[in-house]
């Protein structure tokens, strides 16, 4: 029920994203919820792929080029999905930052408190 409910705060951050900067399109919701699920797959299989292959570049640039990989990750979705379209690698990089710490936001109203 947590995996479908986050999957369902991603969607809604997609699609926030998409709505409010500019280079960003989603068609429909449901075109969100597609790209939610496609970039949970890429995150769990590609992206650990891609950060070793390029562990000595991200050494170099003390983690930044991680950003770079996220962008990537970004355009192979919008490359895999119609309906989701982002026109190039640096508005890709700011929608994973925006989209990381939307994420951060939405999941920390998500946590129960402790007692």
């Amino acid at each position: 029920m947590k995996l479908l409910l986050k999957l369902l705060i991603n969607a809604l951050a997609v699609y926030t994203i998409a709505h409010f900067l500019n280079g960003v399109t989603v068609n429909t919701y449901i075109t969100a919820i597609i790209v939610a699920i496609v970039l949970s797959v890429l995150n769990l299989l590609v992206k650990p792929v891609l950060v070793i292959l390029t562990l000595p570049i991200t050494i170099v640039t003390l983690g930044l080029f991680l950003f770079v990989i996220n962008a990537l990750i970004i355009l192979l979705a919008d490359k895999l999905i119609d309906g989701f379209s982002v026109n190039n690698i640096f508005t890709a990089m700011l929608f994973s930052i925006l989209l990381s710490v939307l994420q951060s936001i939405l999941y920390s109203l998500l946590k129960e408190k402790k007692k």
